[in-house]
């Protein structure tokens, strides 16, 4: 029996403004910058003379400016509006993404990266509530659509990063500059700035957002989640390296299977989840099943099938967290949809810039294993599990059971069912 409303209103996800089409294609752009570097991390390091510890920071310096900056773009759009908001973060990632293929050491490219995830951060945030703001069919098609496009890009990032990198490990950074170019012109040109200015937004709005119970658990338990993803992310390919997969092509066909799974059980199976099943317990089902993908990947490190193998099986449970998760955050609150927005991604992110090098440390220097950093995921997937588990009387607006006698009594005198 579906007890919360989470289906899409009538018309379907496809059926959208063009505005909304060029948000979508410039999310996907954004989206394969997390997985761009996955395939030519092996390459940077050994061209670089670099650490595994030391390349993983690509992903740490871009996700902890990126969740940095996001309590502050709520702040920034409320004042210059959605559609400048985009454009100057699109404008950053191009001229950050050049400049990472233009650097001559690992350092330069670790610091460009987060000049990168600053644009990063003013884009992903104001996209989301832009999408569902010029969209037809409701909050929960937007997010579809939204995360539609994070799995495409995942999806097509490390191959687009496996191809342009079998030629050089910069070519995909001006790859990335040349389409995020293309982004920028397309919502430059479709998407309308609305006639009302919008409401601004206090420079306090996504702090104080955390005082809010409901959406503190499920920041929180992103953040975790966020720290388990990116430990499958970012370290499965230092632990393909000594198993022969050290080839930029091969790690990007590896990595688009997994991105290929994460869009379509975002699009298609999260929705049917959901549809039958209250969020919060897709959320509970799915998280230990995710600590079981990496605990198996621990079991199994000297094993380059069952690592592939559960790479994808992981993208696969990666799909139906993101929809989840993010469908959650929006509708635990009445908080307006930038602001917890702004909170929601910007916690989320700070737990996916710590794990890759915690990871890569644990396993290269501490531990000097490839299967410790996946008992670390295992850990803080149970925790993000707990989170959600313990706290779940404070999402139950989220799982549409939130609904007291007087607004009972006000939806049926305007006729609502």
């Amino acid at each position: 029996m579906n007890t919360s409303p989470h289906a899409p209103a009538g018309g379907g996800i496809l059926k959208q403004p063009l505005a909304v089409w060029a948000i979508a294609f410039a999310c996907v752009v954004s989206f394969m910058g997390i997985g761009l570097v996955d395939p030519i991390l092996p390459a940077i390091a050994r061209e670089l003379h670099a650490t595994s510890t030391e390349t993983s920071l690509l992903f740490t310096t871009y996700l902890l400016i990126t969740g940095g900056a996001m309590f502050f773009t709520s702040w920034l759009s409320s004042r210059i509006g959605a559609k400048r908001t985009l454009l100057i973060g699109l404008g950053v990632i191009v001229v950050f993404a050049a400049l990472a293929g233009l650097a001559d050491s690992v350092g330069g490219v670790i610091g460009f990266r987060a000049g990168w995830g600053l644009g990063n951060a003013l884009f992903i945030s104001t996209a989301l509530a832009a999408i569902i703001g010029a969209s037809t069919g409701g909050t929960a098609g937007a997010i579809i659509l939204y995360e539609a496009a994070l799995g495409i890009g995942l999806a097509i990032g490390p191959l687009l990063g496996g191809l342009l990198g079998s030629i050089s490990w910069r070519a995909p950074f001006f790859g990335t500059a040349v389409l995020m170019a293309v982004g920028f012109t397309a919502v430059a040109a479709l998407l309308r700035t609305p006639k009302t200015a919008p409401q601004p937004t206090a420079l306090s709005a996504p702090f104080r957002a955390l005082g809010n119970r409901s959406l503190r658990v499920v920041a929180f338990a992103a953040l975790f989640y966020n720290m388990g993803f990116f430990v499958l992310l970012a370290w499965t390919p230092f632990a393909l390296v000594p198993l022969g997969m050290d080839d930029a092509m091969t790690l990007g066909w590896i990595f688009f299977g997994w991105g290929l799974a994460v869009a379509v059980t975002s699009v298609f199976v999260a929705p049917a989840l959901t549809a039958r099943l209250r969020r919060t317990t897709v959320l509970m089902i799915v998280l230990p099943a995710l600590a079981v993908v990496e605990g198996l990947m621990a079991l199994l490190a000297g094993s380059a099938t069952a690592l592939i193998v559960l790479v994808v099986v992981g993208g696969l449970l990666l799909g139906i967290m993101n929809t989840v998760l993010t469908e959650v955050s929006m509708d635990a609150t009445d908080l307006p949809r930038s602001v917890a927005s702004s909170t929601y991604s910007g916690v989320r992110f700070l737990g996916g810039a710590i794990a890759p090098p915690l990871a890569s440390w644990l396993g290269e220097t501490v531990f000097d294993s490839t299967a410790a950093p996946f008992v670390v995921g295992v850990v803080v997937l149970l925790i993000s599990a707990a989170l959600i588990a313990t706290g779940r009387r404070h999402l139950s607006r989220a799982d549409g059971r939130e609904e007291t006698e007087l607004e009972t009594a006000q939806a049926i005198s305007v006729g609502a069912d």
